[in-house]
């Protein structure tokens, strides 16, 4: 009668007198042969007409259609009654006095999951589906889903009950298998229906898949699996801010909405709990959920402070998701820590991360170092070497990504971000900025190193050092000499001695010299006084091309003795340099060996005392130079620009030496290159020697020569357009303000009432613009961009100067016509000529001179009588 009626209600008044009446006097062995397999496809068919019957009527529902009314709501009681069947079939064999064994009744599980999907899909789409005439038939809904709900968890019990054999057929754990994959898909759908059913529905999951590892790991969907619990952690996390964000917490029972986020907090734990042991009993099989993992603990990471995309929050609130959540992600890093993929995921070269993920990944990279110290020397190799050979997946050692990543944190370095530090001398733990924190996170990772991971290391940080960004570079110099004092004085001495090296393969000036001669400048402080010879003997300061590395050297750094020598290496090969280039005629072909060595002599100026014989040699380089300084040289040729800049530098230091006509020499030459368009670092070279003027009284002879030039001087330079210019200009001004003795100097540089008033607000530290603390934020926030954007373009140049040093097989020929050569010399000859009668007007030149002139006499009558040759 059940297999061949066609009308719904009677069909189902049949189903339930087999499920009650028949069903109890059958045998266990005939439950499925003779009932369940014939029975339960037909219903669970039925069950599916009647959504498709329901779906295709509901369209023209209204109160006013009391037979459509009528129909749809039979038709739900329909469903109803047959859940309530296949409940009457899970409670028989709930009531049987042993398990049944999972043979005897598989078509149960398959058809009930069936129907459940369907059931849970329906109430989660009725508000849509019944489009406002929910009211209508809502009693039957809710009956619907508390049938269903029974069901589920009456199927639960008897799954859980039955336990298969070791031996089990291919059969049994495919109906298994099939079993968690169903549950997991109802997961998706009742994520937001009923919090419970869910949490119990996951557990069956986690359960069932963990009593039959053996059996089913090699066909369950492990990574269907993990996405769906981290999706599902998610959600109830970011559920739990969003209850956070909207209300006060306040720790009261009676509280509602502090009863929902405590309801959704524990879902948060419950989950995170769950992933760390699935992950624990199934991680062999979860390679590619290794980057989704890693994703969920960077988006979690990202909303908790200190980062700049965490919502605002109470403190409260994030201590008990702290609890809930961050323990449980601890828990999962450790547990794949020496799991190869996850490895690959989180050293990945190129990290597609959106700019709130950085921060996260910067801190989990500095977690990770501090575990890998209780790791054995296989996992330790796995983060610290890096992808060996083409065919492994390319990834980068812990060292490169972690300064990888401390370097696209700029916003947070700039802002700064407090995080928290270590507890030291059993003092409080205090906050700390995030460049303190990888420092001593990583110097500590560096100290318990094992000595054959320090090439790995050092190329890691000679990398740093070489990049753009300034302050990931003194990162990098910071973990570099914790490590040579941590180290042997010989491996510094190597360190050194390779810095040396790479400073005088420097093409010129770039921002890797800079970077290199910063390390430099420290490490030779961490030197024994026996290296500090042994490094002057391997660059001699006597030779002129060591000059490089000696400009560079703060010399109170080296011992006494050396010190000296080195002093007067410097200065005595500096002196031959200018003296020679002097003598020669003061040609430019030669000016970049005269720039190198004022540099080096810069730096023995700055360590000596003022009245020591070096600093006198040097000043009286520099007295010699100064005539030299023609201004418009300095605005035409780059390295005339480079020694003016160096002179005034030298003269800055020595100002109280310096004789009164040379002040009034640079005055002079400063006055005229800043009437006009004036390179930048001249004029912040000139900035040091104007500050340095207010040590010095001017004599009276010459005071009005010499303080208006000094009050024009200000009065341009306060004037500057550029930011960091007249932010320049500003502290130059105060340093000669709070030392001259000449005080009617100061009311005359400030022309203007507005530049008067400008600086007084740079002296009493007032700032103009105040911006509040979420402005600051968003600001911060778009200069990333920026930062990003200039690093990349430095790093482009200095591509691209590195391929100029490279020799090209054929070198385009430059097409220049005959006159364009003869106008660009005959310019350059007539501009060095009337250079030198403007210093021979002021003063009656040397022999040497006259007779050169004569020469170049003759050899002007040798050009205007020359003949072309024949062709």
């Amino acid at each position: 009668m059940h297999l061949c009626c066609d009308k719904w209600d009677e069909q189902i008044r049949i189903l339930k007198v087999i499920t009650d009446m028949f069903l109890p006097h059958l045998n266990e062995s005939q439950l499925e042969e003779e009932c369940f397999s014939k029975v339960l496809p037909k219903a669970a068919k039925i069950f599916s007409n009647l959504m498709e019957e329901i779906s295709s009527q509901v369209g023209v529902l209204s109160s006013q259609n009391s037979e459509l009314r009528a129909f749809l709501r039979n038709t739900l009681q329909i469903m109803v009654q047959i859940l309530e069947a296949l409940s009457g079939c899970v409670r028989h064999l709930c009531s049987l006095e042993n398990t049944p064994a999972l043979e005897n009744f598989r078509s149960l599980p398959s058809c009930i999951l069936k129907v459940l999907k369907d059931t849970f899909q329906h109430c989660k789409e009725s508000e849509a589906v019944y489009n406002g005439r929910l009211s209508l038939v809502t009693d039957l809904l809710q009956a619907l889903f508390k049938e269903a709900y029974s069901l589920q968890k009456g199927l639960m019990e008897i799954l859980d009950r039955i336990a298969l054999e070791n031996t089990a057929s291919e059969e049994h754990i495919s109906d298994i298998v099939t079993v968690i994959h169903s549950l997991l898909d109802i997961c998706s759908v009742i994520s937001n229906l009923d919090i419970a059913l869910h949490a119990n529905t996951w557990k069956f999951i986690i359960k069932q898949s963990v009593k039959y590892q053996g059996l089913v790991e090699e066909q369950l969907r492990h990574g269907d699996i993990v996405s769906c619990l981290c999706d599902d952690l998610l959600a109830a996390f970011h559920t739990c801010l969003e209850l956070a964000e909207q209300s006060v917490l306040q720790e009261s029972l009676q509280n509602p909405e502090y009863r929902l986020f405590q309801k959704t907090t524990k879902m948060c734990r419950f989950f995170a709990n769950t992933l760390v042991h699935y992950v624990k009993e199934f991680k062999a099989f979860l390679a590619k959920s290794c980057s989704q993992l890693h994703h969920l603990y960077l988006q979690i990471f990202s909303k908790f402070p200190p980062s700049l995309w965490s919502p605002s929050v109470s403190a409260a609130h994030y201590n008990e998701l702290n609890g809930a959540v961050l323990v449980a992600m601890d828990a999962l890093v450790s547990q794949l820590l020496a799991f190869g993929p996850f490895a690959e995921a989180v050293l990945a070269e190129k990290q597609q991360s959106s700019p709130e993920l950085v921060f996260p990944h910067c801190l989990l990279l500095v977690n990770i170092t501090g575990k890998l110290l209780s790791q054995p020397e296989e996992v330790l190799r796995l983060w610290c070497e890096g992808s060996r050979f083409p065919e492994e997946t390319p990834k980068l050692s812990v060292f490169q990504a972690l300064f990888q990543s401390f370097r696209a944190c700029s916003a947070e370095r700039a802002l700064p971000v407090l995080v928290p530090g270590l507890m030291m001398n059993g003092q409080a733990q205090g906050r700390v900025t995030l460049h303190q924190h990888v420092c001593v996170q990583l110097s500590a990772f560096v100290a318990a190193l094992p000595a054959a991971h320090f090439p790995q290391l050092e190329r890691s940080l000679l990398e740093a050092l070489l990049q753009p960004d300034t302050q990931t570079a003194l990162l990098a110099t910071d973990i570099w000499c914790f490590l040579a004092r941590y180290g042997t004085a010989e491996l510094c001495l190597h360190h050194v001695v390779l810095t040396a090296h790479l400073i005088k393969s420097c093409p010129g000036e770039c921002y890797q010299l800079t970077h290199l001669a910063i390390l430099l400048r420290r490490m030779m402080f961490l030197m024994t006084p026996n290296h500090q010879v042994e490094m002057v003997e391997t660059f001699p300061p006597r030779l002129e091309e060591n000059h490089p590395v000696w400009r560079h050297v703060l010399l109170r750094a080296l011992s006494q003795d050396v010190r000296r020598r080195v002093e007067e290496d410097i200065v005595s090969s500096a002196s031959a340099v200018v003296t020679s280039w002097l003598e020669k005629g003061c040609r430019l072909g030669g000016l970049d060996r005269v720039n190198v060595a004022l540099s080096s002599s810069l730096a023995v100026v700055r360590s000596e005392a003022p009245d020591s014989e070096c600093v006198s040699a040097v000043l009286r380089l520099v007295t010699q130079l100064w005539p030299r300084m023609c201004p418009h040289q300095v605005q035409t040729y780059p390295a005339v620009r480079c020694t003016l800049c160096l002179v005034l530098s030298i003269s800055a230091v020595l100002v109280q030496r310096v004789d009164s006509h040379i002040i009034c020499q640079a005055l002079m030459c400063l006055s005229s290159l800043l009437s006009d368009k004036c390179p930048d670092d001249v004029v912040l070279a000139a900035l040091d020697f104007l500050a340095s003027m207010g040590k010095l009284f001017i004599p009276p002879e010459i005071q009005s020569q010499v303080l208006p030039k000094i009050c024009s001087l200000f009065s341009v330079l306060l004037a500057q357009e550029s930011w960091i210019l007249y932010q320049h200009s500003l502290e130059a001004f105060s340093l000669f303000a709070e030392a001259t003795n000449h005080e009617e100097v100061i009311s005359q540089s400030l022309s203007s009432e507005e530049t008067k008033n400008k600086v007084v607000k740079f002296l009493s530290k007032t700032v103009d613009v105040h911006e509040t603390e979420q402005q600051r934020l968003e600001r911060v926030k778009m200069e990333r961009s920026i930062f990003e954007r200039h690093n990349d373009r430095l790093e482009a140049d200095g591509e691209e100067s590195t391929a100029d040093l490279q020799p090209c097989p054929k070198r385009a020929r430059q097409e220049t016509s005959e006159e364009e050569e003869c106008e660009k010399y005959l310019q350059t000859a007539e501009n060095a000529l009337k250079t030198l009668q403007a210093l021979t007007e002021k003063s009656p030149p040397p022999q040497w001179v006259t007779a050169r002139l004569w020469e170049l006499q003759a050899l002007i009558t040798r050009i205007n009588t020359a003949k072309p040759p024949r062709t």
